[in-house]
């Protein structure tokens, strides 16, 4: 029987918010999505070429400005498409007004797709589940399979993303972690937009913002 083919996931922290970016590959096709390239692209364009994968695409699991600055970079150094949740093209148009430095504040490529909840999408041949979990902002995604979760700033380790921000939602953004996280497996590693590594398991018993639904 063959071995399982497994994702090989490579986290590149970067920029003044420490916004992690995610390099998930197919480590047998050498090839790899780029998730969030964040404010500081330099790290990012290092750890591709160390590793010498293919970059099949740009994901987007939001629009906010410390997940997109470093799309032009790694667009121009890879030519690779870029996905994102149509909700969120109004705060991906505007974040880089937000960025760092004056002359920085340049237009972002439009994406080219559309990622939509329920949809799959592939790197290499390995396909990962599209959900829609809006509440931090109106176009936030995870990308779902192989024992993993990319929750951008849905979820964090003892935490939940921030919904004091324009299209931002509290009660929303609980009702998406129970509809699409919780119901995951305690295994699953969730690799978040900040801060370290979590599991489903650890969360679901010990997250203070979960509260509210463990007790429903």
């Amino acid at each position: 029987m063959p071995a399982v083919r497994e994702p090989c996931v490579v986290a590149v922290p970067n920029g003044r918010y420490v916004e992690n970016c995610y390099l998930v590959a197919d480590p047998v096709a050498e090839r790899c999505v780029v998730i969030d390239p964040g404010e500081d692209p330099a790290p990012i364009l290092a750890a591709l070429r160390h590793r010498k994968w293919a970059v099949d695409a740009i994901w987007l699991t939001h629009g906010h400005m410390d997940h997109v600055l470093g799309v032009p970079d790694v667009r121009e150094a890879t030519g690779a498409p870029i996905w994102l949740h149509p909700a969120d093209r109004f705060l991906y148009d505007a974040a880089p007004s937000f960025g760092p430095m004056p002359w920085e504040q340049v237009a972002l490529p439009a994406p080219e797709h559309d990622l939509a909840d329920g949809a799959t999408v592939s790197v290499g041949k390995l396909e990962f589940l599209v959900r829609h979990a809006p509440g931090h902002s109106p176009g936030s995604v995870c990308f779902l399979g192989h024992g993993l979760a990319i929750a951008g700033d849905v979820l964090f380790a003892g935490s939940v993303g921030r919904t004091d921000l324009p299209g931002g939602d509290h009660q929303t953004l609980i009702d998406s972690i129970a509809r699409v996280l919780l119901p995951l497996a305690d295994h699953t590693v969730v690799y978040p937009g900040h801060g370290r590594e979590t599991t489903i398991g650890a969360e679901r018993a010990t997250n203070p913002w979960l509260r509210q639904v463990r007790s429903a």
